[in-house]
């Protein structure tokens, strides 16, 4: 297996208005794609797909009440310096998104703060000093 994440897949409770956010709120391109199902996000090394919970929790074949824990993990979106971490968070939270730590500098040398999304998944905005990841 590559050490690559090719798609991640957010299972929404409502798909028009999570596709609005990331498209019309963060200004994520949409692909193109013929469906009214999923919606597709091609972003820089990977793809952000969502598709509706109930949906995903068939296609994996798990109950749908089993479709749980947008606490148990976090996406993440790195910058090139702090100000943009703060620009980010502004701009999600404008496009509807709860600010849930602003930025600052963080234990490991960095500066990071988290925005949860309309559909209560978390996502950390970092400066990486160290390493580029932006």
């Amino acid at each position: 297996m590559k050490a690559k994440i090719s798609i991640i897949t957010l299972g929404v409770e409502d798909l028009t208005a999570a596709t609005a956010f990331y498209r019309d709120g963060l200004e994520l391109p949409q692909f193109d794609f013929d469906s009214a199902d999923v919606s597709f996000f091609e972003l820089a090394g990977t793809w952000l797909s969502l598709y509706p919970k109930t949906a995903l929790a068939e296609d994996i074949g798990i109950p749908a009440e089993a479709m749980t824990g947008q606490g148990s993990f976090t996406l993440a979106h790195n910058v090139s310096s702090p100000e943009a971490v703060d620009a980010v968070l502004d701009q999600a939270v404008n496009a509807g998104a709860r600010l849930i730590k602003p930025g600052q500098q963080v234990f490991w040398g960095g500066y990071s703060g988290y925005f949860q999304d309309p559909e209560g998944y978390y996502w950390e905005v970092a400066f990486n000093p160290f390493v580029d990841l932006s």
